[in-house]
């Protein structure tokens, strides 16, 4: 709990250092008298005078401010010629937009300064590992299949995702690492045609990590100790051989497992042939006492449907009324097929046996669609793997920089066009218990990923602060532009009320994103 608060600073401080860092020195820069420089707010928990200004850390750690003289347009006290030299309101409106601008500037210097860091000095990113391709996708015709590692695009090389945003319009080559070795496709597919399907047409692997009645978790791996995903473990046949391993270690917590950056402690190991007469891998591993991980009930919801039916974490689900359930996806399609509640019979198997419970899923309305949820959240562990890349040389790194800076921002704007526009629900905001645990995700994958995470959300403040609403910095540049066409500031009347405005608005979105915080983590 407290390493998680430390880190959560440790992500925050930085980006509200660096966001308020551009308002001061832009202010100075201005010779605009700086009264308080403050991370956090409410009362000053520490603090020290420099010059005119205070520097101070106070209570609320959420945020900061910078306190510049004579900032406040409805304060009706004079100025003497000299005050007004280093007062905020009387400096041109040139010097005002700058002074405003630059909280968010530093916020896209600091995601442009960190990508650059990451691709100079190396950085660990996932593999660019193809999930699931289902046989009637346009990625299957292109001759791509699952598990397939994206080596190279036309002649560019592709160390992770990222790269797949290339210059050139048309896809002709595509160079694949495929069990071991190396296969070359001939394609003819636009480049934006490609990137869309690779959005839409490819899933996240999951982890060979299956489990018994008793709870216990076990490693599947193919002959000589060949550790794939469960997707890639469906290549296999009847008579095949199989090694099957008992995990000592805690995997509640993976999430998703890089078997080369986090090792398993392992102790018993046995081969077993799989069953010829089962149609696939799952069924012939269910034959032997092995269920995937994913159907593992992970935890309940509170006053859902399982709850009520006495379902409990660590139960495994293994039949839904009279059809076996081979993943958590199959579960969660049969449950919406229903296409309305009623009831249903599930088979649920731990180390007392295997027990019926009778149950009816509730309705709930999620992104503006009604859905059936049962209330189980998966026991499901990702299978991916971290690489090491690295620019070649400061130019490259500088050009990845940029590119990322870039798109980070187009796809940022993107999501809060959706959220204005009602393409996606409010429920995706999220608030700082969504961020911490974000953090906390991101430090335990590395400091890269960390970094990365941290140059994203470093993007997401400038957006945000960008809005055009009163008391953000985007709302004072607008003030600035009302003054250009009215050929001087609004009226005290209108600024107040805009003031107003803006604040009830600004509570409204931290109101939504606290409550899905709690929402979500805590009930």
């Amino acid at each position: 709990m407290i390493s998680g608060i430390l880190v959560f600073f440790l992500f925050l401080g930085p980006l509200v250092f660096f966001h308020e860092l551009g308002h001061f020195l832009f202010a100075r820069l201005c010779g605009v008298r700086v009264e308080t420089f403050s991370i956090g707010f409410g009362p000053k928990l520490f603090k020290w005078k420099r010059g005119d200004t205070v520097y101070a850390f106070s209570a609320i750690p959420l945020g900061g401010y910078v306190k510049m003289f004579g900032d406040d347009p409805l304060s009706k006290d004079e100025l003497s010629e000299e005050d007004k030299k280093v007062a905020y309101t009387h400096k041109s409106k040139w010097q005002r937009f700058w002074i405003v601008f630059g909280g968010p500037l530093a916020n896209f210097v600091m995601a442009f300064v960190l990508y650059f860091f990451l691709a100079v000095d190396g950085e660990k990113v996932p593999e660019p590992k193809l999930g699931v391709i289902k046989a009637d996708s346009k990625f299957h015709s292109l001759g791509l299949r699952t598990g397939d590692v994206l080596k190279r695009l036309n002649d560019k090389k592709i160390y992770n995702f990222d790269d797949v945003n290339i210059a050139d319009s048309q896809i002709s080559k595509i160079l694949v690492g495929r069990g071991g070795e190396e296969v070359e496709l001939e394609t003819q597919i636009s480049t934006e045609n490609f990137q869309s399907n690779l959005l839409t047409s490819v899933t996240q692997l999951k982890a060979p990590i299956y489990v018994d009645a008793n709870g216990d978790s076990f490693l599947i791996e193919k002959e000589g100790g060949v550790v794939v995903s469960i997707e890639e473990l469906s290549n296999l046949k009847g008579g095949d051989t199989i090694t099957i391993q008992k995990i000592e270690s805690d995997v509640s917590k993976l999430g998703v497992w890089d078997p080369e950056n986090t090792p398993l402690k392992l102790s018993s190991s046995k081969s077993a042939t799989l069953d010829e007469n089962a149609d696939e891998v799952n069924e012939a591993l269910r034959t032997l006492g092995y269920y995937p991980r994913e159907l593992m009930v992970n935890k309940v919801t509170t006053d859902s449907a399982a709850k009520e039916a006495g379902i409990k974490a660590g139960d495994i689900i293994v039949g839904f009324d009279n059809a076996e359930v081979s993943s958590f996806i199959d579960f969660k399609n049969m449950v919406q097929d229903l296409k309305e509640p009623k009831e249903i019979s599930l088979s649920v198997l731990n180390s007392k046996g295997l027990r019926t419970v009778e149950l009816t899923p509730k309705e709930t309305v999620y992104n503006e669609k009604k859905v059936l949820l049962v209330g189980i959240e998966s026991g499901i562990i990702g299978f991916g793997k971290m690489i090491e890349f690295q620019a070649d040389g400061i130019f490259s790194g500088l050009s990845i920089a940029l590119k990322r800076t870039v798109d980070g921002t187009v796809n940022v704007v993107g999501m809060f066009k959706k959220l204005i526009f009602g393409e996606v629900s409010v429920n995706n905001l999220g608030g700082p218990i969504a961020i911490g645990k974000a953090a906390n995700d991101y430090f335990d994958l590395g400091l890269s990923m960390f970094l990365r995470l941290m140059a994203l959300i470093s993007i997401n403040l400038a957006v945000i602060n960008l809005f055009p609403i009163p008391v953000l910095d985007g709302g004072h540049i607008v003030f600035i532009l009302f003054e250009l066409v009215n050929g001087g500031p609004l009226s005290r009347k209108k600024l107040l009320y805009a003031q107003q405005f803006g604040m009830s608005l600004l509570f409204l979105l931290i109101f939504v994103a606290v409550f899905n915080d709690i929402k979500r983590f805590l009930l």
